[in-house]
């Protein structure tokens, strides 16, 4: 603490001002492993008890309900693991269902529901919360660990392409309020990370394909030799072959973990996000679809929208965007929807609102990253609307028969 200022002087009470200044360092680790909740894995039990290897540590966890459909007996494996790790960890109640998908972020019963469990089963902050399942769930079992007692220990399984590679490794977590995306939310490092490819297996085909768009997105900003990589492995990555998606997924996240660590705004006070390239009409094309469209299936439009937008401005050199949308295709995109050339009451394109929206949630700075390479991205505080009409234009003419 250092006093940087005072009032009047001597013989008055005056004002002193005194600059308050820590620093906070955080660590967690994400690991990548299969078959989690095999007795046998030991990953879940050492990670619980890395900190306090003496202590029997005390759960709380939340399942996603869409996975709990597609594997019926996951609640009975994670408790058979707690059982099997009963020296270490132990289940305060049996894994509790939660509905997956948008509908968890949409209304704050949700989050008030696991509020209440949290405070029945007298979690302290010492304890754990398990958050397993896609990114709406790790987002709002998110904000009830960041929130409950100001930060119970939180474990994120994610269990979606999306989920593994780009939102589960991240600090953010959210729910939506008044169709406002994500408006109610914290910045909170997880306690850890554990991705098991095994959850992927179950992915219906739509989405395993709606979690490669982050991996295009990352891989345009910041990595021109995995553009590349995903070019020569689009037919693998299309079918879905597993070694394939192992290394799309990994790259994919250490890619987002660089960023968050090293781009110098992890909690992002200030207005640039390059890691949401793509992002300001995707956003408004998942609200004005009403999230028909997957989150990654948006993303993927956004990301030829602004590819293409780029071309136009004279920033990134012309064919590029035609690359792009070539490989995005082949991974299984739609490069259109609808929804593009919706417009309002007053005959403007409707998706034009997600400038307006993305620029309130900076803070009021509209920052936009856009291309100047495969491989290396640019910011921008202002986008020409004719310009994005022009390349929603071209997404249209691409997808006519």
């Amino acid at each position: 603490m250092a006093e940087v200022g005072t009032g009047p002087g001597a013989g008055t009470v005056g004002t002193v001002s005194y600059l308050q200044r820590f620093t906070v360092a955080y660590e967690y680790p994400v690991v990548f492993t299969e078959g989690l909740f095999r007795p046998d894995n030991p990953v879940l039990a050492e990670t619980i008890a890395r900190l306090e290897p003496h202590r029997r540590h005390r759960c709380l966890v939340f399942v996603d309900g869409g996975l709990s459909a597609v594997r019926p007996g996951l609640a009975r494996e994670i408790e058979a693991y707690f059982r099997a790790h009963g020296e270490r960890i132990e289940l305060v109640a049996p894994p509790l269902t939660v509905p997956g998908g948008e509908r968890i972020k949409n209304d704050l019963f949700h989050v008030e529901w696991m509020m209440g469990l949290v405070y029945d089963h007298r979690l302290d902050r010492h304890s754990f919360i398990l958050a397993v399942g896609g990114g709406a769930v790790l987002d709002a079992v998110g904000l009830v660990a960041a929130t409950s007692h100001r930060g119970i220990r939180l474990i994120r399984v994610p269990t979606t392409v999306l989920a593994q590679n780009d939102s589960g490794v991240g600090v953010k977590n959210a729910v939506n309020l008044r169709g406002s995306k994500n408006f109610v939310g914290t910045f909170a490092p997880p306690f850890a990370v554990l991705n098991d490819l095994d959850f992927v297996d179950l992915l219906p085909a739509r989405d395993k394909i709606a979690g490669m768009a982050e991996a295009v997105k990352v891989a345009l900003i910041r990595d021109r030799d995995f553009f590349h990589w995903l070019e020569r492995n689009a037919l693998a990555l299309a079918a879905f072959e597993r070694p394939a998606m192992a290394r799309l997924i990994r790259r994919c996240a250490e890619l987002h973990m660089h960023q968050i660590a090293r781009g110098g705004d992890p909690f992002e006070t200030g207005s640039a996000r390059p890691l949401d390239f793509g992002h300001w009409a995707a956003h408004k094309l998942e609200s004005l679809t009403r999230h028909h469209l997957r989150h990654g299936e948006a993303v993927a439009i956004g990301i030829a929208l602004d590819t293409r937008y780029s071309v136009l401005a004279g920033l990134l050199e012309p064919g590029a965007d035609e690359r792009v949308a070539a490989l995005l295709e082949l991974l299984g995109f739609r490069l259109w929807n609808p929804a593009l050339e919706a417009r309002t009451a007053e005959g403007t394109l409707a998706v034009l609102q997600g400038l307006q929206d993305f620029r309130e949630h900076l803070g009021g700075e509209l920052t936009v990253t856009l291309l100047e390479d495969i491989g290396r991205g640019v910011e921008v505080h202002a986008m020409d609307e004719a310009l994005i009409e022009r390349a929603i234009g071209w997404l249209v003419d691409r997808a006519r028969p």
